[in-house]
C-alpha cells in the first residue's frame, strides 16, 4: 500500500486532536466552581496522567509524518502547512507537563490531614466544607481552601476535589 499524502493529512489532524483533547478535556471536567461527578474527576485525573506521554509520541509521530509530506509536496504551501500541526503537538507536550490545574486553582503549598481531635488550628465554629460518601466523612476547613484552593482527597474510596 502506498502512502498518499491525504492519508499522512488524516494522521495529522487524528493525532493533534487526540492530544489536545488530553490536555483540553481535563480543563473542561475540573470546572472552577461546576459540580463534579466521581467518573469525571477519575477521568480528568487519568487524562492528565497520559496527556505527557501522549504529547511526545504525537508530536514524534506528527514530525514524522510532516517529513514525509514535505518529502511528498511538489509546493511550497503544504509542506509548511504540515509544520502546524507539529508545532501545535510541541506546544502541547510543553504545556502537558505544566501544572495547568493549579493555574486554575492555587493549591494549598503544604496540604495536611488531620483527624478532627487533633487539628487544634481549626476554630470550633470555623466554617467547614463537609463530604459524606458511603459512611465515610471529611471536612475541609473554608479558611484553608477559600481562594480558589484545591484539595485532591478521596472520601469513601471515591475520588474528590474540594475546592470552594
Amino acid at each position: 500500500m502506498t502512502i498518499r499524502r491525504w492519508h499522512l493529512w488524516l494522521a495529522l489532524v487524528v493525532l493533534t486532536l487526540l492530544v489536545l483533547a488530553t490536555i483540553v478535556i481535563p480543563m473542561v471536567l475540573i470546572q472552577p466552581f461546576a459540580p463534579q461527578t466521581p467518573g469525571a474527576v477519575s477521568m480528568a485525573f487519568v487524562l492528565r496522567r497520559w496527556s505527557p506521554s501522549m504529547a511526545l509520541l504525537g508530536a514524534a509521530a506528527a514530525l514524522l509524518a510532516a517529513m514525509q509530506l514535505w518529502r511528498l509536496s511538489p509546493r511550497l504551501l503544504p509542506r509548511l502547512g504540515s509544520a502546524i500541526p507539529v508545532l501545535l503537538l510541541i506546544a502541547a507536550a510543553w504545556f502537558s507537563q505544566q501544572k495547568y490545574f493549579e493555574w486554575m486553582f492555587a493549591p494549598l503549598p503544604d496540604a495536611r490531614f488531620e483527624r478532627a481531635a487533633a487539628a487544634d488550628f481549626v476554630e470550633p465554629d470555623a466554617m467547614v466544607l463537609a463530604s459524606t460518601i458511603g459512611g465515610d466523612a471529611a471536612a475541609f476547613p473554608v479558611s484553608q481552601i477559600a481562594y480558589h484552593h484545591l484539595v485532591e482527597d478521596a472520601i469513601g474510596g471515591v475520588p474528590i476535589v474540594a475546592t470552594y
